[in-house]
């Protein structure tokens, strides 16, 4: 989230600001994808059609700051991209589309909001599908723009037009990522629903289900070999924190696929410090890590964490 107090220290510090020390490790990627909940544009007005309170907004130079991180895709499926009513929308879609950023989740109508962005990195196709159960007043339909809203809710003629996508689209490449900004904003455990909704898309063809919305992180599933992710928590914003639910703490997420499609994860634990993102030095992000630890037990996966490089493993 580049808005607001973000958004001011923008204004007097450099693009890479909010990323802090984590810049290294984001180069190691081959592929870098985020959620990106809050409006680039310098255009529109406060959306007020229907009650919010908060409303993110970046100023268009601020492209600038995804472009250092080298992120490839972002999500724009969430409940901040129509902050600025459609001139707000519209905008950042055609700065991301100048930056050579891909996107999905909004767009003209439903068939843009539903459309996977399609790119292909070191010789393989990638897909990423975004989808939200926020903000259902933003929904796309075939005549209005918006977000690709879906319940959750695997009999909902919304979620089934969801998953045949996601099936669709496994034709089409090689690793399939399904974006989804879904559930409340707090608590470190996924709502039963969604556990069996994951699955759903993870049976559809999805390789990653790249969960966010929820402040803080979840813990990490392993599906038919393939890692769903319920939520990965806030990385870079200006929240206030809250002392139970640590809002502030969450990690880089690298997975790294093999040829034969097996999947190793490897989280380096961070903290937003002065609106920017931290690694965490030793002892904390032990404990940032145990914490995680104990939230993949629960979901029967298998952590190890490795002091020397301070980062918890995942292999599967």
């Amino acid at each position: 989230m580049l808005g607001r107090l973000v958004n001011q220290f923008l204004k007097r510090e450099s693009s890479a600001y909010p990323w802090g020390d984590t810049l290294p490790i984001f180069k190691k990627a081959d592929l870098r994808i985020c959620n990106l909940e809050s409006v680039i544009s310098d255009r529109g007005s406060p959306w007020n059609v229907t009650p919010k309170v908060f409303h993110f907004r970046s100023d268009a130079k601020n492209i600038e700051t995804l472009k250092i991180a080298g992120i490839n895709a972002v999500s724009l499926a969430n409940n901040h991209t129509l902050d600025f009513e459609y001139e707000g929308m519209f905008e950042t879609l055609r700065i991301l589309d100048d930056a050579g950023i891909y996107h999905a989740g909004a767009g003209a109508n439903l068939e843009e909001t539903a459309r996977p962005a399609l790119f292909e990195v070191s010789g393989e196709k990638i897909g990423l599908i975004a989808f939200t159960d926020n903000e259902p007043d933003w929904e796309a339909t075939s005549e209005k723009p918006g977000i690709f809203y879906v319940p959750i809710d695997s009999e909902d003629d919304r979620a089934k037009n969801l998953f045949e996508r996601v099936r669709q689209t496994r034709e089409e490449v090689d690793v399939l990522i399904a974006s989804a900004h879904w559930g409340p904003n707090w608590g470190y455990r996924p709502r039963k629903h969604q556990i069996p909704f994951g699955h759903r898309l993870i049976d559809a063809g999805a390789d990653i289900v790249f969960g966010h919305s929820c402040h803080v992180f979840q813990g990490i599933e392993l599906y038919r070999g393939r890692p769903i992710l319920y939520s990965t928590g806030d990385f870079i914003d200006d929240y206030a924190v809250d002392d139970m639910e640590r809002n502030d703490e969450s990690f880089i997420f690298l997975i790294e696929i093999s040829d034969d499609k097996t999947f190793r994860l490897r989280l380096y634990p961070t903290l937003i410090r002065h609106f920017q993102a931290r690694l965490a030095e030793k002892n904390e992000a032990k404990k940032i890590a145990l914490k995680m630890e104990k939230l993949c037990r629960e979901l029967n996966t298998t952590v190890k964490w490795h002091e020397e490089e301070s980062y918890l493993g995942i292999s599967f």
